[in-house]
């Protein structure tokens, strides 16, 4: 898969996506946002991937927006009519959240690898992943107070449910730098390597063992989790009482049952 701004491959059911602006510590231009929701809903509908890695190229994880694109809304000022101006900054902005939900709505889990800087946008795109890891030296910080914006591409929607909502106040009032070991603390990250390259084999050991799951299971638990995490409990049942009611039937069920009566590891079909 060749892309501008990103690299791309998929290899033992396991696609690698790398944010590759490593000049712009992979600081987010319009292009680049584009790509990064087409990637991931052609991912989603890649029946060979069955998990996704996603880390950046160069020294940093990613920078956030391109400031050069931060300051192109500048440019809507010139609109004299005010709900027009608003209504083309809603647009904008609406544009680049559909972006990062595209990483939540893809039917395969994503897996953060974060490295150095994750700051701003990137926060946006970690909190929609849903496994994150990240190295010693790694380092959040929701940015964009310090810009006098309010985070505005799911951080504030998305950390809390994820984290204690008053450590996500605190990042988000002070722009603050959470490290690496820190956010492992506060169970920003499931787990905190030494190095970048621990970080690497660390989360492909985690990719592999969830490549060797049951697609359907693996795409059925993130669909369950999504819904679960935005709806009681009682609707929880609901639903996967509902999604367990056909999925229980499937092909896959029947080739682990296959498989314990032969003592083989199973083998899915994509």
């Amino acid at each position: 898969m060749e892309y501008d701004h990103f690299n791309v491959d998929i290899e033992h059911k396991i696609a690698r996506v790398a944010l590759n602006r490593p000049e712009k510590s992979n600081a987010f231009n319009m292009d680049a946002w584009l790509e990064m929701q087409s990637i991931f809903e052609v991912l989603s509908e890649t029946a060979e991937v069955r998990v996704i890695v996603l880390s950046g190229e160069g020294k940093h994880f990613c920078a956030g927006i391109d400031l050069e694109l931060l300051m192109s809304i500048d440019q809507l000022r010139a609109i004299s009519d005010q709900d027009q101006r608003s209504e083309k900054a809603k647009e904008f902005i609406l544009t680049l959240q559909q972006a990062v939900t595209s990483i939540e709505k893809c039917s395969k889990p994503v897996i953060a690898a974060v490295h150095n800087g994750c700051i701003g946008g990137g926060v946006d795109i970690v909190a929609a992943c849903d496994l994150r890891y990240c190295t010693k030296d790694a380092y959040f910080c929701i940015k964009e107070i310090d810009l006098a914006m309010v985070a505005d591409l799911g951080t504030l929607q998305r950390l809390p449910k994820i984290i204690s909502p008053s450590v996500v106040a605190e990042m988000a009032y002070t722009g603050k730098n959470v490290f690496g070991t820190e956010a492992k603390e506060i169970n920003l990250v499931n787990d905190c390597f030494d190095t970048e390259e621990l970080l690497k084999e660390g989360v492909m050991k985690i990719a592999v063992t969830i490549a060797e799951k049951s697609p359907i299971s693996i795409r059925g638990t993130k669909n369950v989790l999504r819904h679960s995490r935005d709806h009681s409990v009682e609707e929880g049942l609901e639903y996967i009482a509902e999604w367990n009611s056909t999925m229980l039937f499937s092909d896959d069920m029947t080739e682990v049952f296959e498989a314990m009566k032969e003592k083989r590891k199973p083998d899915f079909k994509d």
